[in-house]
């Protein structure tokens, strides 16, 4: 298998994911803008988000996926079955009491997460019945991910990449035939996240069957407690869960900062945050989903020059690609914010304060990234406890830059501190997986830096002087700013492109087969 071009159809399915998402995003300022009401929704959203990151996507996957390429390699197909079986059966019942104590619950996970927002009544009961309607997602997306996490292992990569789609086709459905008239129910958000999530779990069930893989969730607790693969992926996941959860609690500490600044901040911080999904979902997330599975392989068979191979492969595309992205977002975060929401409700000062969250947001996008392969690294090899202690001493210095950042630059401070958060974390993981020996950088990267280095240097200049040829947040209409933002991105792509050309770059020389 050619690992870029698989990465190459993962990341395009991410892209329609992401353009689904925009389209998403541009109803949701033009209905409701920045405010009061937008705020307790993507407060609320924020939520089962978090707990799909911490259990689902998180800790789950990184415990159960390489003990299942570990089954899958090793162990007979009834056995890799039985083990799919049992960790669905205690998953499916966790679930169900995660879910019902959540709804119950619901006052006071908002008053924890926002306790800002208890001076202003009103919006404190509308994130708590947003809430509420939205919390049994966590438990469709968390059998998705189980799902995916399954279907990545047998190499069907492209049903999990397509599946996120279908949450944003259940959004923009949702406010197309009900947030109708000149004061929408934001409540429409709330039920769209809940259909989203049984579209999504729907979708998946035809790939497994095709697998033979489908899960079967049974009602005896007491067999499925009793696997020795079962208690495996437990033991992995205290320290995953550990880990993932000290991202988790930064982001949490994040929404205690963001309830006390003013109204439309989260708002502003959200909309940045969504334009940073683009790079971060078609690279970092691309080739973490990709690396991993084939990590588990390498080390299970103690392929040790394989795994080298592929971890100095993913450094090296993601160098080539997150660079470029992150100039890209720091010189035309204003044009990109104005043009993607700069309409109906959302106004030019919402704009322009979106546009400086996203410039500290893309300080740390290599960073971001970079975590997508470097942790997969350790991951892999079953070990999850060392990129816990990182993720420790990152939530400490995250924290430190809030309380300094958040005073000067507002809700932009707290976006700089995540970015930043987010490059000491991958210097802290290559510089573990160097330590160990687990990572040996192959020949060629002096060579690899000083030409990226022009190219980027041709790349931000370019972008900076054809941005300023045009006012964004007073020429022309909309369609003018779409095409005028589309001239300057792929004028500034077509020059990083053939400076690398000309520099001897070839994409033949990332091809990697597996």
């Amino acid at each position: 298998m050619n690992l870029l071009k698989t990465l190459a159809t993962v990341s395009g399915l991410t892209l329609l994911s992401r353009i689904s998402g925009l389209i998403r995003d541009l109803l949701v300022a033009r209905l409701f803008g920045a405010s009061l009401m937008t705020d307790a929704f993507f407060l609320a959203f924020s939520l089962p988000n978090l707990l799909r990151r911490l259990f689902a996507e998180g800790a789950f996957s990184q415990a159960f996926v390489p003990i299942l390429g570990e089954y899958k390699g090793r162990r007979s197909e009834s056995e890799t079955r039985s083990l799919i079986d049992d960790v669905a059966t205690i998953l499916a019942w966790i679930l169900v009491a995660v879910t019902a104590l959540g709804v119950l619950a619901a006052p006071l996970l908002i008053w924890v997460v926002a306790p800002g927002f208890s001076a202003d009544p009103p919006k404190y009961a509308t994130a708590v019945g947003l809430l509420r309607i939205m919390f049994p997602y966590i438990g469709f997306i968390s059998l998705v991910a189980l799902a995916g996490g399954i279907l990545n292992t047998w190499a069907r990569f492209s049903v999990p990449a397509f599946t996120p789609v279908l949450l944003n086709l259940s959004f923009i459905g949702s406010m197309l035939l009900f947030a109708r008239g000149s004061n929408p129910s934001i409540e429409v958000l709330a039920w769209a996240v809940l259909g989203g999530g049984v579209l999504q779990l729907a979708f998946q069930i035809p790939a497994l069957r095709r697998v033979g893989m489908l899960p079967r969730i049974r009602l005896d607790l007491r067999a499925a407690w009793s696997d020795a693969g079962v208690r495996r992926v437990l033991r992995q996941m205290g320290p995953a869960v550990l880990g993932v959860s000290v991202a988790q609690i930064s982001l949490v500490i994040n929404r205690v900062f963001q309830s006390f600044l003013g109204t439309g901040s989260i708002s502003w911080l959200f909309y940045a945050d969504r334009l940073m999904e683009f790079p971060t979902g078609m690279l970092g997330v691309g080739l973490g989903t990709i690396l991993l599975p084939y990590l588990s392989r390498a080390h299970a068979a103690e392929r040790h020059d394989d795994y080298n191979a592929l971890l100095d492969w993913g450094l090296r595309l993601a160098c080539l690609l997150a660079l470029p992205a992150a100039v890209a977002l720091m010189v035309l975060a204003l044009p990109l914010i104005a043009t993607m929401f700069h309409h109906g409700r959302f106004s030019a000062e919402d704009a322009v304060m979106s546009a400086d969250a996203l410039r500290a947001y893309a300080v740390g996008l290599p960073g971001l990234i970079l975590v997508k392969v470097l942790a997969p690294g350790f991951y892999a090899r079953q070990d999850l406890r060392t990129p816990v202690r990182i993720a420790l001493l990152v939530l400490l210095a995250t924290q430190a830059m809030n309380v300094a950042f958040i005073g000067p630059l507002k809700h932009a401070g707290l976006a700089l501190a995540i970015g930043l958060g987010a490059c000491i974390n991958a210097g802290f993981l290559f510089t573990g997986l160097r330590k160990r020996g687990i990572y040996r950088p192959l020949p060629g990267w002096g060579s690899f830096w000083w030409k990226v280095t022009l190219a980027l240097l041709a790349l931000g200049a370019s972008l900076h002087w054809a941005s300023a040829q045009f006012d964004w947040l007073r020429d022309g209409q909309a369609f003018q700013r779409v095409g005028a933002l589309a001239l300057v991105v792929s004028g500034g792509g077509a020059i990083y492109l053939l400076t690398l050309l000309v520099l001897g770059f070839r994409p033949k020389d990332f091809k990697r087969r597996v």
